[in-house]
């Protein structure tokens, strides 16, 4: 069993992609929608939730969870790796979706200056540039908060005026900086992913965040066979959310792009 979790909607962006990949494998998606958006919180408080979204999946029958939230890749990850798994869970396996990024980001050849978009705690822990500059100091990388976007997504906004609008001022910075990459660090935002590229330009390559996760979890399985995660005759695809399930289906469906069978509201 696969877990995949995010703050709120914004990992199913990850699921469809590995959906699309790796149909006959047993997931659950929870999105703590209750208490989201996490770009917003502090480091304390975003290591609490994603602990108590660990500790649900792995009471569900998860041996592999993926952070689908840039927020708590940057925030929770490293604690949860180093500290928490060693003590709690030794024998299963969290990752993140930042250093995918960040490795698929230096691989392209001839880059000198990268855009990361994100979330308040996503840009201000650094973590993207940090990652960054480990595997090629050279590189030039300019940051650009973007907190309205998570919100107007989750409300179903994504074809309103207001929101291109929104989203045209935020990667202003950006554009003039010329960036040749631009990382979008939150996984709401494939969802605008069109208008985000429009925006930029084709002098600009942004980047597929469900592309670049969905080869990196094949790779993993691929090199850690003693996890026994295997393909199942009768594949089982979980949701739960903390908050209401008539929103969750409503505009989770529209994300997913398929029909959500059962949802289930929990409280961590």
């Amino acid at each position: 069993m696969i877990g995949i979790f995010d703050s709120g909607l914004g990992g199913l962006t990850i699921l469809k992609s590995i959906l699309e990949k790796l149909p006959n494998y047993n997931y659950i998606y929870l999105g703590d929608n209750a208490r989201a958006p996490y770009g917003n919180k502090s480091q304390e408080a975003i290591y609490s939730y994603t602990k108590e979204a660990v500790d649900f999946l792995f009471s569900q029958g998860c041996k592999l969870i993926i952070i689908a939230c840039n927020s708590a890749s940057a925030e929770a990850l490293r604690k949860i790796q180093q500290e928490y798994l060693p003590a709690k869970h030794p024998d299963k396996r969290v990752l993140g979706v930042i250093r995918p990024l960040v490795e698929a980001t230096v691989k392209i050849p001839k880059i000198t200056r990268v855009g990361v978009i994100g979330t308040k705690a996503t840009v201000n822990s650094e973590t993207y540039k940090i990652e960054l500059h480990k595997l090629n100091s050279n590189l030039q990388v300019y940051q650009q908060t973007a907190s309205l976007l998570v919100p107007l997504i989750e409300e179903g906004w994504l074809k309103k005026p207001e929101t291109k609008m929104i989203l045209k001022k935020y990667l202003h910075s950006l554009k003039l900086k010329q960036v040749q990459i631009l990382i979008p660090a939150c996984t709401h935002y494939p969802f605008l992913l069109k208008d985000i590229q429009r925006i930029m330009t084709s002098r600009c390559k942004v980047l597929n965040q469900g592309e670049i996760i969905t080869h990196s979890l094949v790779n993993y399985l691929k090199r850690h066979s003693e996890l026994n995660i295997q393909p199942s005759t009768d594949p089982r695809l979980e949701f739960y959310t903390t908050d209401d399930i008539v929103k969750f289906r409503e505009i989770g469906e529209e994300f997913l792009g398929r029909k959500i069978k059962k949802i289930e509201r929990v409280q961590l």
